[in-house]
């Protein structure tokens, strides 16, 4: 079953956690709070709704940066799949997140401004966790060495796969 994507505009309720796995690829982990404001007709005064609070993970490149990038309090849109994650705890009760598993995460820009610097090309040598990168035109995989620069197109994984400019 497909999960359903969801954007979602919100808090960082926290400083980000990054880790690296046994395979190399980066992951940072962090949670943001949506809180809806709602007009309430009779007395025409804004109020706050109840918060929803959402995990969020980003991997690889997009974890790097989000690790340098954010901090608790920024104002951020994030988009991605939602998944509904359950366990139990040492006590025996069951407890539920929600959580977006995210390849954009932004800065909201209606509260402010911003400036992006770009990020070094990437190489497959330099992230160990990023599947191996296919040429679109001539569909050989690229060399480890091999850059890839803004102006690349390539497929993740393999032919026909995912099409998009890394950078």
């Amino acid at each position: 079953m497909q999960e359903p994507h969801i954007t979602v505009t919100g808090n960082v309720g926290a400083e980000p956690r990054t880790r690296v796995l046994a395979n190399g690829a980066v992951v940072t982990d962090f949670r943001i709070a949506s809180t809806p404001r709602l007009l309430d007709k009779d007395t025409d005064v804004w109020k706050d709704g109840e918060t929803m609070w959402f995990g969020v993970s980003c991997w690889r490149a997009l974890a790097e940066n989000v690790a340098t990038s954010l901090h608790k309090g920024d104002r951020v849109v994030v988009s991605g799949r939602l998944k509904v994650s359950t366990w139990v705890t040492d006590k025996g009760e069951q407890r539920s997140q929600l959580e977006i598993i995210s390849p954009v995460v932004g800065f909201d820009l209606s509260r402010g401004t911003a400036v992006l610097r770009k990020s070094p090309p990437l190489t497959v040598a330099t992230d160990p966790g990023y599947p191996g990168l296919v040429d679109e035109l001539t569909g050989e995989l690229l060399d480890d060495e091999q850059e890839v620069h803004d102006e690349d197109e390539v497929s993740l994984g393999r032919p026909g796969g995912l099409v998009g400019a890394i950078g």
